[in-house]
């Protein structure tokens, strides 16, 4: 079976591996202390091109919005998201589960508007008894979005003077940011986002990384005592340098980008393979996530081959499914995908 369902399914890259083994035998200061997260440091404040940035390095995705969350907010605070959102779909209620509201509205692509954000923290601020109800603080999306669609730097910095407007953060989920950073339906540049929110991670594990993701703290109102938040919350890894070392091989020569346009670029290959042969689109991805729709008939005869992940029924007849590419993927497995369809 060639799998398309996600884009973690391998290893990591062989650049990551290769670095692992050589230090291997290495003895080094455990919890992230270690001259390799250092260097990662270092070189993501490269990129992002300042070094008013607090840098720490968790092990996955639902961990790092649960911590970031949690430290930012007070217990009667609530975070607004969209309906698709990560943490108010696929994240088990973790961020509830820190005493935490998640407030969502409607959206058919994935994206939050200001209006929306405007809509909930006037419905809290302007009701004559604010305090019997959870507070919005804090705005999430995801950069690109579960439904693979993007943000442009205007509309970001709309968002975020929104956020302003209502005294609340602006926290930017980047499970798959080089995937999206790449794409060309944005504007956005890793070194734009330290001016266009409070903070946001980098995401290793579907970026290349056996594991790890990279939390960018911008506001200084975040960033005291952070470690403690990620101690508590189980994240304070003792074998650090594991992290350190591939976001350290993941920032050499730009190599988190190139991998992530290489699967972005195949993802495009299929979508308009799939465009040509007359299907349609559920999203207009231009990211490393393609939702396409398919007859029922044509998707039970393709998962005899491949595996995709089954994102909507879109009626009794037709199926809309996710295709994911990731670093690893092969353009020779992409070709047999086009061949099938």
């Amino acid at each position: 079976m060639i799998r398309f369902d996600c884009d973690y399914l391998e290893g990591a890259h062989p650049k990551i591996l290769k670095k692992i083994v050589e230090s291997n035998y290495e003895q080094t200061p455990g919890y992230s202390k270690d001259e390799y997260t250092k260097s990662a440091i270092d070189k993501i404040k490269k990129v992002c091109k300042t070094d008013n940035i607090d840098i720490h390095i968790l092990v996955g995705g639902t961990q790092t919005n649960t911590t970031v969350i949690a430290s930012a907010l007070k217990p009667y605070q609530a975070v607004i998201c969209v309906n698709t959102g990560h943490i108010n779909v696929h994240e088990t209620g973790a961020i509830e589960s820190c005493g935490h509201k998640v407030i969502s509205v409607d959206s058919d692509d994935g994206k939050i508007t200001p209006l929306q954000i405007e809509q909930v923290a006037k419905i809290h601020f302007e009701d004559e008894a604010p305090e019997h109800m959870a507070m919005p603080k804090m705005v999430f999306i995801s950069l690109p979005t579960e439904c693979g669609t993007n943000y442009v730097k205007e509309e970001l910095k709309e968002i975020y003077n929104m956020c302003h407007k209502y005294g609340m953060y602006l926290y930017i989920d980047g499970a798959r940011l080089g995937y999206g950073l790449v794409a060309k339906d944005t504007d956005i540049k890793i070194d734009d986002l330290p001016n266009l929110c409070d903070v946001f991670y980098i995401g290793g594990t579907k970026c290349g990384a056996l594991f790890g993701e990279a939390v960018v703290i911008v506001n200084d109102n975040l960033k005291n005592d952070f470690r403690y938040y990620i101690k508590q919350k189980g994240g304070l890894l003792a074998k650090g340098r594991l992290l350190g070392i591939q976001f350290d091989a993941l920032f050499e020569k730009e190599l988190y980008f190139k991998i992530c346009k290489q699967a972005v670029d195949l993802a495009i290959k299929i979508k308009e393979a799939a465009i040509n042969k007359g299907y349609k689109l559920l999203y207009n991805s231009f990211t490393n996530q393609q939702f396409i729709i398919l007859p029922n008939d044509k998707l039970k005869e393709l998962s005899k081959e491949f595996v995709f992940f089954k994102w909507k029924v879109i009626d009794e007849n037709n199926t809309a499914i996710r295709i994911c590419t990731s670093w690893a993927t092969t353009e020779e497995n992409v070709d047999k995908l086009i061949e099938k369809m």
